[in-house]
């Protein structure tokens, strides 16, 4: 298993171009965080794309604190910032001379301009779109309705299932109960997330909401969805296929 988001293949990301890897520059000003220091921050970033692979951005060695990084192995760096110590956190690529990338979760903060940013770089060929729709939205669990709406926000997400976002007053939130997990996402924010009970027995984490989103997806704000991978989901009577992605 890889270790580190830089690493994995995620099958829902393909590229437009196909299976060739991409170095473009960036138009954002990007930073690091490390400690209380900005350990790298230009506006001449690159943006790395891979088949399948999640972005990663290369800084110019101008742009980045080399004095923080020491040496530890070919082409790899420790960051160091007073007392913090983030072990071989920073490294090159053979193909990109002079350009220094950072393992997103060693690192404190990312900002793109001011703007943080969390979990992984955002894609310029990702997309996020959200519509008002009068379609009939039906969620079962286990043979209950626990959800029954003309009124969703539908979600669309490059690469991604349709999302049905539901209003509460069309949700028997009697039957959900809030967890403490959460989770981050680069494009819609920080999510909350519910368990569904029906009859004995817990559905864990079948319902999440952004609760305010970033404001490019305000349209969703106190809306729930479900798992399309989870749950039965019929839209004008027609039950939806269960999609295969990473949380099916």
């Amino acid at each position: 298993m890889a270790s580190t988001l830089e690493e994995r293949t995620i099958n829902t990301i393909e590229r437009p171009w196909g299976a060739e890897a991409r170095f473009e520059l960036s138009p954002r000003r990007v930073r690091v965080r490390f400690g209380n220091t900005f350990v790298a921050d230009s506006q001449r970033v690159m943006l790395l794309l891979e088949p399948k692979k999640l972005g990663i951005y290369y800084f110019p060695q101008a742009d980045v604190r080399m004095d923080l990084l020491t040496r530890a192995g070919e082409r790899l760096w420790t960051v160091k910032v007073g007392d913090r110590v983030a072990e071989r956190a920073a490294w090159e690529r053979e193909a990109y001379p002079g350009y220094v990338a950072f393992k997103w979760d060693l690192m404190d903060a990312w900002f793109e301009e001011d703007d943080e940013v969390w979990v992984h770089p955002r894609d310029p060929y990702h997309r996020v779109d959200v519509v008002t729709s009068s379609r009939h939205v039906q969620v079962v669990v286990d043979g209950v309705t626990v959800a029954d709406t003309h009124r969703p926000h539908l979600l669309f997400e490059t690469g991604l299932p349709t999302r049905y976002y539901i209003p509460k007053l069309d949700i028997r939130m009697d039957l959900l109960t809030p967890t403490a997990t959460q989770s981050r996402c680069p494009y819609k924010g920080k999510a909350m997330y519910w368990s569904v009970r029906v009859g004995d027995r817990d559905y864990p984490d079948f319902v999440w909401s952004y609760s305010p989103p970033i404001p490019e997806c305000t349209r969703i704000d106190n809306l729930l969805a479900f798992y399309n991978e989870k749950v039965d989901i019929i839209v004008d009577g027609e039950k939806q296929a269960k999609p295969k992605t990473p949380w099916s």
